[in-house]
């Protein structure tokens, strides 16, 4: 009995070691240490009570899975797995040494889907670039706080890949192990993906009050609260509802924003390749109610009256009379450098900029700031063309 208390006494700290290479938390309960020593897929533990699956690793460093008591631990995963713990433990398990070395590399690369986590430490956004250089073609940019999957480490530049973006960012600008894991937690939203065609978005939770908008499959919503079966949202600067049936709630980390592109002399005016670019760089500052400053903050049509008034064109100071300006067109006509215009109740409350690839930029709210998203992100209740027709 003696070597048995022995063998399990070794086999739990040899489990937490097993989740961390640097400050390890205990799990506590007997069922939890049961999962991970028992199963075979020790990389995945479900779920709090939104069905949200969460890394081994993950679930250790956030309280929604697990309450933590900190130990501190130095010694690198493979190495203490090395050490001897004892001839009683090695007996009283079913894995072998060579077993949980795979296991700890398996729990470690768990991080919500990345091996390699990497978090952009900048404070707005961090530019990710084609090839390793300061002048390399823009393809994407990384937001605050965001994570990527970092592929190769080149000194100054490093490679990696988030969402649909692969290239280069400044290493400096990079954060990585420990230091990921941390902010990683400290930055996780959580959001509600719509899962159905077409969902509704509800101005109250019951389905006999008005809709506001439709949101697409794939959209992300920002959750504020799960009330039974809604979920309060935010759409823009505004909390709405949705049908929790149709969503899948889960916490996640932000991607990287994929770069339209515009290239001179291939069918888009000077003007609005000018007008589009000078735009996107204000992607990440924020969102002031009633604001106008492109880089202390803006408002939805604050932020549209500023980029026009860089190029000499004035437009009147709010959303609804903006869109009574210029001419009306259609989705399928719109250029980049178009307005397109949401409504709620039938009016007009949110406007944002066409650049082009399905895309628009907008001061979207006081969490988000200037952001890009899809053009249908919600309804577009009408597209006005301000810029000359080329």
């Amino acid at each position: 009995m003696k070597y048995k208390m022995t063998g399990i006494a070794s086999m739990c700290i040899t489990g937490m070691i097993l989740l961390q290479n640097t400050p390890v938390h205990a799990i506590e309960g007997s069922e939890a240490l049961e999962k991970l020593f028992l199963s075979k897929e020790v990389s995945t533990v479900a779920n709090n009570e939104l069905g949200t699956n969460y890394s081994i690793a993950e679930g250790i460093t956030t309280a929604s899975v697990f309450k933590p008591k900190a130990i501190a631990v130095t010694e690198p995963i493979k190495e203490s797995i090395a050490q001897p713990v004892g001839a009683a433990a090695l007996l009283e398990t079913e894995k072998t040494q060579e077993e949980y070395i795979a296991a700890a590399d398996e729990a470690q690369g768990a991080l919500w889907g990345y091996t390699n986590l990497g978090i952009s430490n900048v404070d707005n956004n961090l530019n990710i670039r084609q090839t390793p250089a300061d002048d390399g073609k823009l393809v994407g940019k990384l937001p605050k706080n965001a994570a990527c999957e970092i592929i190769k480490n080149e000194g100054e530049w490093t490679l990696i890949k988030s969402g649909k973006v692969e290239g280069y960012v400044k290493s400096e600008f990079l954060l990585n192990g420990w230091n990921a894991k941390k902010r990683a937690n400290e930055a996780m939203a959580v959001v509600a993906v719509v899962n159905s065609d077409s969902l509704k978005v509800r101005e109250k939770p019951n389905t006999d009050c008005e809709v506001i908008t439709m949101v697409p499959k794939g959209e992300e919503l920002d959750v504020v609260a799960v009330e039974g079966d809604w979920v309060k949202i935010l759409i823009d600067d505004e909390e709405n509802y949705v049908a929790a049936e149709y969503v899948s709630v889960e916490e996640k980390l932000a991607n990287a924003i994929t770069m339209t592109e515009l290239l001179y002399g291939q069918g888009v005016s000077n003007v609005r390749v000018d007008l589009c670019q000078y735009a996107k760089q204000f992607v990440g500052n924020p969102y002031v109610w009633g604001g106008t400053s492109l880089t202390k903050g803006a408002d939805c049509s604050g932020f549209v009256l500023s980029v026009f008034k860089n190029f000499g064109i004035s437009l009147p100071r709010n959303s609804g009379s903006q869109a009574g300006t210029g001419t009306k067109i259609s989705i399928s006509e719109a250029q980049p450098g178009d307005l397109i215009f949401y409504a709620k109740g039938g009016s007009i409350n949110h406007v944002a900029l066409y650049i082009g690839g399905g895309q628009v930029v907008h001061a979207s709210s006081p969490k988000t700031g200037i952001k890009i998203s899809q053009y249908n992100y919600r309804t577009p209740a009408k597209i006005v063309r301000v810029l000359p027709k080329d």
